[in-house]
């Protein structure tokens, strides 16, 4: 009997990552990012009509596991629902958070504390089947702590502050080249202010070793901690895990804030693709 095909999609607003599961084969193809915020059904399924067809073929999957941003809201689950249905009218559509799938990858089926640390952030407790608590994100104005948001802002801050030491901030001007006007006006003016607070980040990587570096990175990784794990009595008793591309470039940090406060970390992914690949496996 010949095994499912299955397709598995991680979609944020800026990209999604799509797996095609044939037996043992798998095939990963990438697309803009889909949002429900932002696109109609009909927006939805051009895109993926015009941009993931092709690079499918004619191979249509019986599954669909879809996971993606805007995906806690019941109407905006009925269009992207929608969207997949028009395109694939004969397959098995399931529709869930990212939340969800970073849960899944993270602690497949077992209990767990499952957290995203990217451009934003966001914590769950999994209790190997569903999401039993969910500590509430505020978004990069009020909370997003240890997000790449949170940690952006907080380079701007030590710069137009200046609080950075001359080394620091002749660093900064060689890389940025950015005036104060400029910066006031993307975060306070421009679309998407988030995205632009969180392409400070890759400065933090860039001058580790740097104190003032290493405390904007262990006071907003600790911000976290404190903010959304310590909320959670689970995380005393099972494992912590993260996805996202700030927790996996500063994952040195997380492991000592897990040795530092007695707490048990379990894995850390970049993305959750691989871990989702392997909990459809036999699913």
């Amino acid at each position: 009997m010949a095994s499912k095909v299955k397709l598995v999609a991680d979609s944020g607003s800026t990209k999604t990552e799509w797996c095609l599961m044939d037996g043992k084969l798998r095939s990963t193809y990438n697309t803009q990012g889909i949002s429900p915020y932002f696109q109609t059904s009909v927006q939805m399924e051009e895109l993926i009509r015009e941009e993931l067809l092709p690079q499918l073929g004619d191979r249509a999957p019986d599954e669909l596991y879809y996971y993606g941003t805007g995906c806690s809201a019941e109407q905006n689950v009925k269009l992207v629902h929608k969207a997949l249905h028009a395109i694939w009218p004969g397959t098995k559509i399931s529709v869930n958070t990212d939340l969800m799938a970073a849960a899944r990858a993270l602690c497949g089926r077992e209990p767990g504390i499952a957290s995203i640390l990217g451009t934003g952030s966001n914590s769950c407790y999994y209790d190997g089947n569903e999401i039993v608590k969910n500590n509430p994100g505020l978004g990069f104005i009020l909370g997003d702590e240890g997000s790449g948001a949170y940690l952006g802002r907080k380079v701007l801050q030590y710069y137009l502050y200046q609080t950075f030491d001359d080394e620091m901030r002749f660093r900064f001007d060689q890389k940025f080249n950015v005036e104060k006007d400029q910066i006031l006006d993307n975060v306070y003016r421009q679309p998407l202010p988030n995205r632009y607070l969180a392409s400070f980040t890759p400065f933090l990587a860039e001058n580790r070793g740097h104190y003032m570096i290493e405390n904007i990175l262990e006071d907003g990784l600790n911000e976290f901690f404190f903010n959304h794990i310590y909320k959670y009595s689970e995380s005393w008793t099972v494992a912590l895990h993260f996805t996202g591309s700030v927790a996996w470039h500063f994952r040195d940090i997380i492991e000592e804030l897990c040795q530092l406060y007695e707490l048990q970390l379990g894995r850390i992914l970049r993305n959750p693709m691989d871990g989702l690949t392997v909990f459809h496996e036999d699913n």
